[in-house]
């Protein structure tokens, strides 16, 4: 994969998404499921995206895919703003970056045969005649693994991988370079995830692509990442290359993730390390640090301010007080003392 170049492919710049809560008028709660998103994501690279259910991996991956409108902050491609995008401008953005679902059963339209739901995109951007377009279709299902009788199939005729195959041909259709990959092994059998990461893999070095992968299972973003991002309760924790954050987690709810990995697997990392304390209601997020209910490190002012984002070395950072600024600490001592 071609990681080294100069000019980031897509950044995430103070991205919020807010829905409306419980309650009326004055009264009225917000859900802050995105709060203060940045990421920048590399041509070529793999940046993984994990946490727990509900911290806002899938809202952050549909605002990237212009899928969900931000409340706030903005998506630059190739340095141009999305939301300035107009006309053919759009057609053309909205072809490079495309989205492939957890679920393939319910992205994909059961009335239609195979071939027509890989067709579709091409007539959407009216590419290529009927023939040109079965030709694509057939290629592609050359490519996925599957040959080309089953374009004659329907969605309910196929297995789970399968269908998940389908949905990442699909979103290949259109020859994209970025790649909103939603927890999408989360729905197979253990065997046949393996088949479709690896497919992926394949696929990303076959056509060059960069990938946003979500996911909640360490093990699989372990597998398919360069650089992991550590999402709670909507913000970002902490952002490292995969094997710094799987060997030396800094967050201590990084810490708590990793340890919760089967020991087999960990290899020599440190115990593991069960979170105690409640977990905050979306609607009613603590002050301070949304992590202080659980933390075991907890301060006084954790309760008090949110913490900062904290460089901690080359493409390396974490929100946490634990850490302080600018005083020439070795962080890699710190960790080591914290864990």
């Amino acid at each position: 994969m071609s990681k080294h170049h100069d000019e980031p492919l897509i950044e995430l710049n103070g991205l919020f998404k807010t829905y409306d809560g419980a309650g009326f008028g004055a009264a009225k709660k917000k859900v802050h499921a995105v709060h203060d998103v940045s990421l920048t994501i590399m041509p070529g690279e793999t940046l993984g995206l994990v946490g727990e259910s509900g911290c806002g991996k899938s809202t952050t991956g549909r605002m990237a895919a212009r899928l969900l409108q931000p409340s706030a902050g903005n998506i630059t491609y190739r340095g141009r703003d999305l939301s300035l995008l107009r006309g053919r401008e759009s057609k053309t953005m909205r072809k490079a970056i495309q989205y492939v679902f957890q679920d393939p059963y319910a992205s994909l339209n059961p009335k239609f045969t195979i071939a027509d739901l890989l067709e579709e995109p091409l007539r959407i951007h009216k590419l290529g005649d009927k023939a040109e377009r079965r030709r694509q279709v057939d290629a592609m299902l050359e490519t996925i693994g599957l040959n080309s009788s089953y374009a004659r199939r329907y969605v309910h005729e196929l297995s789970g991988g399968q269908r998940q195959r389908i949905g990442i041909a699909r979103a290949l259709m259109l020859k994209p370079e970025f790649l909103i990959l939603d927890e999408p092994v989360s729905a197979l059998d253990v065997s046949v995830q393996s088949q479709i990461l690896n497919l992926l893999k394949d696929l990303q070095k076959q056509y060059g692509l960069t990938y946003l992968f979500i996911s909640h299972d360490l093990n699989v973003v372990h597998y398919m990442s360069d650089r992991v991002a550590v999402m709670y309760m909507g913000k970002l924790v902490e952002i490292a290359d995969v094997e710094g954050l799987y060997h030396a987690p800094f967050h201590p709810y990084t810490q708590a993730l990793i340890s919760a990995i089967p020991s087999e697997q960990r290899g020599k990392r440190s115990e593991r390390r069960l979170l105690t304390g409640e977990i905050p209601d979306a609607l009613s997020i603590p002050e301070g640090c949304s992590f202080h209910t659980r933390c075991p490190y907890v301060r006084d002012s954790c309760r008090r301010e949110t913490p900062p984002i904290i460089g901690m070395g080359e493409s390396r950072t974490v929100r946490c007080h634990l850490y302080p600024v600018d005083e020439g600490l070795d962080y890699g001592e710190t960790k080591v003392a914290l864990g």
